[in-house]
Formats: structure tokens, C-alpha cells, sequence
């Protein structure tokens, strides 16, 4: 049962997080938009003061391949754009269908694994897993915004001080 609610917060989360996406395809990229999400995401890893959450050093490394894994599908559909001398995230179908594949994934292997590992266990190795997808896809982007705004510098002709 508990798998269940969590599956079904999964989804509106997933759902949220398109939604985002959406949206943020209309405003400037900014590396501060980039940088942020891992930082504040990186306050769950207090989780594993508690016991409950704790994870042995094999599952610590399945769950950070596992994101690193996933990551890779972010990282191809996360690219930048030069419109009217800003930054823009460029929208991509394929990132709202990658989302909800990662989502499936995600809530099958839950629902494999709740019957062997812990309720806490899994809790702790599905936010690994996530940070672990996060992490990498962000450092892309942002190493990918850099190039970017790089080439909108060396394109925006400069204007002579008066």
C-alpha cells in the first residue's frame, strides 16, 4: 500500500516537473536556474542520519549507476538555444516521454525491490538514485550554457563607451 502512495506522488511529481520544463522553455536560462535544484535536493541526504535510511556500500553504488544511467536521457534533450540575445532551454518532446519512461522504470523497480529491501533501505537508495540522475544532467547543462552564452558573447558586437 505504501508503495502504491508513493507511486502516485511519483506521478504528480513527474507531472509537476513537466510542467516546470514547459514553462521554463519560455523564460532566459540563467546558471543560478541550473546550479540550484542539486543544491536544494542535497538537504534530503539528512535522511541518512536516521538508520531507517541507511544503505549498504553495494546498494550505494547500484542506485548512483543507476542515475548516472538515467541521466544520459536528460543530458540529449537539454539544449540551449540563442533567441533574441538570450538563452533558452530548447523545448523537446522527447524529454516529457523520457520523463515518464524514467518514471515506469522507476516505479517497477520499486515495486520489484519493496519485496526484498526495507521500506528505508529503498527510500534512501531511490534518493541516491535521483541525485545521482540530477547531479550529472545539471553539470551538462551547465557546461552546455557556458558554451552557449560563450558563443553569444563572441556574437554580440560590443558597444563603444561614450
Amino acid at each position: 500500500m505504501v508503495t502504491f502512495f508513493s507511486s502516485i506522488i511519483a506521478v504528480c511529481m513527474a507531472l509537476f516537473v513537466i510542467f516546470i520544463r514547459m514553462k521554463s522553455a519560455n523564460k532566459p536560462a540563467t546558471a543560478k536556474k541550473i546550479i540550484l535544484p542539486p543544491i536544494f535536493m542535497s538537504t534530503g541526504a539528512l535522511m541518512f542520519i536516521h538508520p531507517m535510511f541507511r544503505v549498504t556500500v553495494g546498494e550505494f553504488f547500484e542506485a548512483i549507476l543507476v542515475g548516472m544511467v538515467f541521466s544520459i536521457f536528460l543530458i540529449k534533450t537539454s539544449n540551449f538555444e540563442i533567441r533574441d540575445n538570450q538563452i533558452y532551454l530548447k523545448r523537446s518532446k522527447a524529454f516529457a516521454f523520457i520523463l515518464i519512461g524514467l518514471l515506469i522504470i522507476r516505479i517497477i523497480l520499486k515495486s520489484y525491490l519493496s519485496n526484498t529491501i526495507d521500506i528505508g533501505e529503498l527510500s534512501g537508495m531511490f534518493w541516491i538514485l535521483a541525485f545521482g540522475m540530477i547531479v550529472p544532467w545539471r553539470i551538462a547543462m551547465f557546461l552546455s550554457y557556458k558554451k552557449t552564452r560563450n558563443k553569444l558573447d563572441t556574437t554580440t558586437p560590443s558597444i563603444p563607451p561614450l
